[in-house]
């Protein structure tokens, strides 16, 4: 029997939502409140990280008032994190005194939590927490992309809580609008359950496209989607609502420019025979490879940015890569040139930018 249960992942919503089913099992039994306590392990600067350890060692160690099993919660630690509070070197020294504290620890007579989120896993003290603990990985997606099947996962049980009925084209594009946010996820699927109002109702892509914004600095604006859909009346449409929502051109524009600079390297791999796409996606050993093959190039460009198609997820980018034949190496260029031409008639005509983006759009589309 693990001495402690530890819960960690890149999104702390998830981190919170497994450890609150964990902190009521452990608290089973334990009638009385006062035996039981939450300890903030946020630290801003590392005092608060001192402060963090010293209130679990007195939490951990008091006698109750009324004997019998105590139960704490060390909860939303962030100093395990890759950040300059994280990095102190007197960090690493509280991070030592917790471990041996946590050595200590008889589960008979104390249950503890403890929950972390972000954390950097090459560290020892997190690695030697995985290692001794009752270890509960959270999931969740974290800034490169990766971990977006645990996503579709908590979408999944979500929905069946719901008795509502998700397809895998609403998922993604649900997914992709909330930018992977996960508390958003949830709550957003809620207000389309509460919409339909009937058990077995399905949640459509048509659906998620009516009902939910597109959240954050995303490249998941519907302009976008239906611009690369190569479908010219979706595009206009598109631009109309964005527009009539009294939004701005310029995310759009950016969200063009963002997609088609990856569309760009994905097609110049592609005809270059570097990597290998078919319904299910590009295939893993292909990208890999070509990553490593082309790293020298990117020198610099290691977190996620749509200059460097390798920091993307693979997932999402088989997604933008589509069953469709991609446009050519030219076309693609000339659609970057046709995204500059339109900024700079914005930055000179500021009162007609739908029409500029509807104009240029025709320019791109027609004849496709």
């Amino acid at each position: 029997m693990a001495a402690f249960t530890y819960i960690s992942g890149p999104d702390d919503f998830l981190v919170s939502r497994l450890a609150n089913q964990h902190w009521n099992r452990l608290c089973e039994g334990v009638e009385d409140d006062f035996s039981k306590e939450i300890i903030s392990g946020h630290a801003g600067k590392v005092e608060d990280v001192e402060r963090a350890v010293n209130s679990f060692r007195d939490a951990s160690q008091t006698i109750g008032l009324f004997g019998g099993r105590r139960v704490v919660w060390l909860k939303g630690v962030n100093f395990l994190a890759d950040n300059p509070t994280g990095r102190a070197e007197a960090t690493q020294t509280f991070c030592q005194d917790l471990q041996e504290l946590l050595s200590t620890i008889d589960p008979n007579e104390v249950g503890v939590l403890i929950t972390a989120s972000p954390v950097d896993r090459r560290k020892r003290f997190p690695k030697w927490l995985e290692k001794e603990s009752d270890y509960f990985p959270a999931g969740g997606m974290d800034a490169k992309g990766k971990g977006i099947e645990t996503l579709v996962a908590v979408l999944k049980e979500e929905c069946a809580s719901l008795e509502v009925v998700m397809g895998q084209e609403a998922t993604d594009l649900l997914i992709n609008k909330v930018n992977g946010n996960s508390r958003l996820l949830i709550e957003e699927t809620r207000k389309m359950a509460t919409y339909l109002g009937e058990p077995g109702a399905e949640i459509t892509a048509k659906l998620v496209e009516e009902l939910v914004p597109n959240f954050g600095d995303g490249d998941f604006f519907e302009a976008a989607e239906a611009f690369f859909s190569r479908d010219l009346n979706w595009t206009i449409d598109a631009l109309r609502r964005h527009f009539f929502a009294g939004n701005d051109a310029r995310p759009i524009i950016a969200s063009l420019q963002n997609r088609n600079r990856l569309l760009i390297q994905l097609k110049a791999l592609v005809d270059g025979g570097e990597i290998q796409a078919g319904p299910r996606g590009i295939a893993k050993g292909s990208f890999e490879a070509a990553a490593a093959k082309y790293a020298d190039y990117y020198d610099g460009l290691e977190e996620k940015s749509g200059f460097n198609v390798f920091t993307q997820n693979l997932w999402y980018m088989g997604k933008l890569m589509g069953t469709a034949k991609l446009p050519s190496l030219k076309r693609l260029i000339d659609h970057q040139l046709e995204f500059i031409r339109a900024f700079e008639e914005i930055i000179e005509r500021s009162d007609e930018q739908e029409e500029i983006l509807r104009n240029m759009a025709i320019r791109c589309l027609v004849g496709d």
